[in-house]
C-alpha cells in the first residue's frame, strides 16, 4: 500500500487531503497522512476577523483529528524540520510543553509520495525591531494576541476617567488584501465594541494608519480596484500612507526612510510573505530566495520526482512567464491538479501541467464596502464589481472552500447553523 504524507492543513493541503481519503483511503488503496503543528484549520484570509473579533474560530475551525476520522486519512500532529530524500522519511521536531519539557522525541514517518503545503508567513525583510514590536497575522495564535493586546486598550480608556480623550493608535505595514481588510474590520468593530459596554469608546478614538511602501494600495491588484479601496479607506477615517517605507520599529513607533515617526500602540505587519526559513534548501530540494520550492508545471518539485509541493510554498512559472501569486483560489487550483497528478502517478499514467485561472480579485471593507474585479482570466478584461454583488461573491469564495472540504449537504447545514448563531451569540467575541 502506497504512503502518501501531506504537510500543512492550510486551504490546498486540506483540502487536497480530503480528496485523497475520499477516494484512495477509503477503498485502502493508499495510506493517506496529513501533518501539521496545529490540531485545527482555520481559511486564513479570516484571520482579520479573529484579530478584531468579528469572528469566532472555535466556531468555524475544523478539527484535524474528526475530520480525517471522517474522511479516512490520518492525522499526525508534528512541525515538519528536515526530508530525508535517501531513507524517503519526512523528520519532525521533539514535541515540547507549555513550559519547554520535551515529551515526545523527534519522529520520523516513511513515504511514497509527499506534498509540502505548508504555506507561507510574513516577510519582516529583515527590518530592524519588527520581530520583537509588530505582530503578524499568519496564525489564529498571532490573531489572538492582536485582539487581547486591543481590548486591553480599549479597558483602560474606558476604566480610566483621565485617558477617555486618549486615543487607539494602530499602524498597519503593507496595503495588501490583509493590510486593507484589517483597516476596515477594525472601524466596523468598534461601534460594536460601543454596544458592549465600552460606551466611553467611538470611532474618532480610532486612529488607523495604513503604510504601503508602493505607488498605491493593493499592488497586486487592478489600478481601479486600488483607488476604488483607497476612496472607502479614506471615508472611514483610515489614514493612507504610500510611498513610505520603514526602515525600523521600537516601541510605540514606526520610523520611515524620510525620517519620520508613526506613532502606534498596536503595530501590525504585513508587507509581504515568504516561505519559513528552514524550508531554504531543505532536504537538497531546490528553492528561491523567499525560500519556496521550485517545482515544474506538474506541482512536481525539480529534484525529486516523488515530493510535489502547493500553494504558497511552491514557485510554480507559467508559459509566460509569469509566478502563481501566493493566492487562496491559487492553493484551490493547485490541490485539484496534484490530486489528479498523484492519481495518474500511481496508474503509470502522464501528469497534467497547472495552469492558474485568475477567476479575479476581491477585497472586503467589512460593512462598507467589497469592491474587486472577477473573471481576470478572460480575453476582454475583467468585469469591476463593488457593493453588495461582490460582497456576495467574497462570501461564496470561502463557501467553496468548505464544499471542498465537506461537501454539498453539510456545507448548507453549516450556512444554517450560523444564521442560527448570528441570533444566539454576539456579534464580536470579547474574551
Amino acid at each position: 500500500m502506497k504512503r502518501i504524507i501531506v504537510v500543512g492543513g492550510g486551504a490546498g493541503g486540506l483540502e487536497l487531503v480530503t480528496k485523497l481519503g475520499k477516494k484512495l483511503g477509503r477503498k485502502g488503496k493508499a495510506h493517506i497522512t496529513l501533518v501539521d503543528r496545529d490540531t485545527t484549520h482555520l481559511w486564513k484570509p479570516l484571520l482579520h476577523e479573529i484579530a478584531v473579533g468579528a469572528m469566532d474560530e472555535g466556531v468555524d475551525a475544523v478539527s484535524f483529528r474528526a475530520h480525517a476520522y471522517g474522511n479516512h486519512f490520518y492525522f499526525r500532529v508534528g512541525s515538519l524540520i528536515d526530508i530525508d530524500r535517501e531513507a524517503k522519511q519526512i523528520v519532525l521536531a521533539p514535541m515540547k510543553d507549555e513550559d519547554g519539557n520535551e515529551f515526545l522525541p523527534s519522529t520520523r514517518l516513511d513515504y511514497d509520495i509527499l506534498v509540502v503545503a505548508l504555506g507561507s508567513i510574513s516577510n519582516d525583510f529583515n527590518t530592524p525591531g519588527v520581530k520583537q514590536h509588530c505582530i503578524c497575522l499568519d496564525s489564529p495564535a498571532q490573531a489572538h494576541r492582536f485582539r487581547n493586546r486591543m481590548l486591553q486598550r480599549f479597558l483602560r480608556i474606558q476604566r480610566l476617567s483621565e485617558a477617555r480623550d486618549d486615543d487607539v493608535h494602530i499602524a498597519i505595514v503593507g496595503a495588501g488584501a490583509t493590510g486593507v481588510e484589517l483597516s476596515a474590520e477594525l472601524h466596523h468593530a468598534m461601534a460594536e465594541f460601543h454596544n458592549y459596554g465600552f460606551d466611553a469608546l467611538n470611532n474618532e478614538h480610532l486612529k488607523v494608519t495604513l503604510v504601503e511602501a508602493g505607488e498605491r494600495i493593493l499592488p497586486a491588484l487592478p489600478e481601479r480596484i486600488s483607488k476604488a479601496a483607497h476612496k472607502e479607506l479614506n471615508k472611514i477615517g483610515v489614514n493612507v500612507l504610500t510611498k513610505t517605507a520603514i526602515t525600523s520599529a521600537e516601541q510605540g513607533v514606526l520610523n520611515t526612510k524620510d525620517g519620520q515617526q508613526i506613532r502606534a500602540d498596536l503595530m501590525v505587519w504585513a508587507a509581504g510573505v515568504k516561505v519559513a526559513d528552514f524550508m531554504k534548501d531543505i532536504g537538497g530540494l531546490e528553492t528561491n530566495r523567499i525560500n519556496q520550492l521550485v517545482v515544474h508545471d506538474t506541482l512536481v518539485t525539480t529534484r525529486d520526482p516523488a515530493i510535489f509541493a502547493i500553494g504558497d510554498c511552491a514557485e510554480c512559472t507559467q508559459p509566460d512567464g509569469s509566478r502563481v501569486p501566493p493566492r487562496a483560489q491559487s492553493a484551490h487550483q493547485m490541490a485539484t491538479c496534484c490530486y489528479k497528478n498523484i492519481l495518474a502517478l500511481l496508474n503509470n499514467k502522464p501528469m497534467r501541467s497547472y495552469r492558474y485561472r485568475d477567476h479575479g480579485s476581491l477585497v472586503s471593507l467589512a460593512k462598507y464596502s467589497t469592491v474587486g474585479s472577477l473573471m481576470g482570466n478572460l480575453n476582454r478584461g475583467s468585469l469591476f464589481v463593488e457593493g453588495h454583488l461582490a460582497r456576495l461573491v467574497y462570501i461564496s469564495l470561502y463557501r467553496l472552500h468548505q464544499i471542498a472540504i465537506h461537501g454539498v449537504i453539510k456545507t448548507g447545514l453549516i450556512m444554517f447553523s450560523g444564521r442560527i448563531n448570528r441570533w444566539l451569540r454576539p456579534r464580536l467575541k470579547l474574551h
